[in-house]
């Protein structure tokens, strides 16, 4: 038995999609320990997912804590690996791989990439496509990681069911990271409206982050909370996997409802394509619109009448 490192610090989209990754690394290694270098957000769900056996916290101090660096070198270094796979893909772990890892076999993007590319080139491609090559390119045969699949990840939810009587419901994610107001759509409620009209057979239902609790206040849905605080990952995504339909803005949450082979729809303004983020599947559409306070929430349900009455 051999030891192998995964690195993936996050976001929670981003380990959504690495899920078919992770997959096939374990795979590959099925005689081997596996180990996950994450974020502390993170260790609770790669705790859970039967491809890691163990998960070790990067706690991302200032490069310039040679403290730190020091101790995580040590700990690492410790499990005696005989491989990296760097999903992140970051400066960060570039700096990893230079100055504390550099005596062990390294898999990344910059190690990985193909002839006459260089890395910004290679970035521009769908992100799926992206790791499949790494890991082509890294001896790992591919069998997951162009479909991933992430439902290792859900918790059951009959009693989140059970107390806001939920049998048929629609799961809105009207929200986006404050730094990121581009990516928000504002006509959900116009939208809920002509939903309620025409589909009264469903229950809308907003799931909020801990610091989206209060906006979603302002959402005519019911908000989904679990003894008064937010989901935790793997509560969302249960909530997910049971919902009827999904309808996000481009969040984390809309990656995980892909990769959890949900129906839905989500909304794409001018910040990123659908295919650069590999989101869409045969369930899991997109609307594109370069401004989306251009699309209206007549457009939006036009897209998706013929989806809910099918349901």
């Amino acid at each position: 038995m051999s030891n192998i490192l995964i690195i993936k610090h996050g976001s929670l989209g981003d380990i959504a999609q690495i899920s078919g990754a992770i997959q096939d690394i374990k795979e590959n290694h099925s005689e081997d320990k596996v180990f996950m270098l994450t974020t502390a957000p993170y260790e609770e769900l790669f705790l859970k997912c039967p491809y890691i056996d163990e998960v070790y916290i990067d706690k991302r101090f200032s490069r310039l804590n040679l403290f730190y660096l020091v101790k995580l070198k040590q700990a690492i270094c410790k499990l005696e690996l005989i491989k990296i796979f760097d999903l992140q893909n970051s400066s960060r772990t570039s700096f990893y791989r230079k100055f504390l890892f550099n005596k062990i076999k390294w898999s990344s993007t910059e190690t990985t990439l193909p002839s006459g590319k260089n890395k910004s080139d290679f970035d521009e491609d769908p992100v799926l496509d992206r790791f499949n090559f790494q890991l082509t390119n890294s001896n790992i045969i591919t069998k997951h990681t162009l479909k991933p699949n992430f439902s290792w990840a859900c918790e059951n939810i009959d009693d989140l069911k059970k107390k806001y009587n939920l049998e048929k419901y629609i799961l809105l994610f009207p929200f986006c990271s404050i730094d990121l107001p581009h990516k928000k759509w504002p006509y959900y409620n116009d939208l809920i409206l002509l939903i309620k009209k025409n589909h009264p057979e469903f229950e809308l239902v907003v799931a909020p982050s801990p610091n989206e609790i209060e906006e979603s206040k302002k959402i005519n849905a019911q908000v989904i909370l679990k003894d008064d605080k937010a989901l935790t990952i793997t509560q969302l995504a249960g909530l997910i996997d049971k919902a009827q339909f999904i309808i996000s803005n481009d969040t984390g949450p809309a990656h995980m409802a892909a990769h959890l082979g949900a129906k839905g729809i989500t909304l794409f303004g001018y910040h990123t394509t659908p295919k650069k983020v590999s989101i869409e599947t045969n369930k899991f559409k997109s609307i594109i619109k370069n401004n989306l306070n251009d699309l209206s929430a007549e457009e939006v349900y036009s897209n998706i009448s013929k989806e809910l009455s099918s349901v």
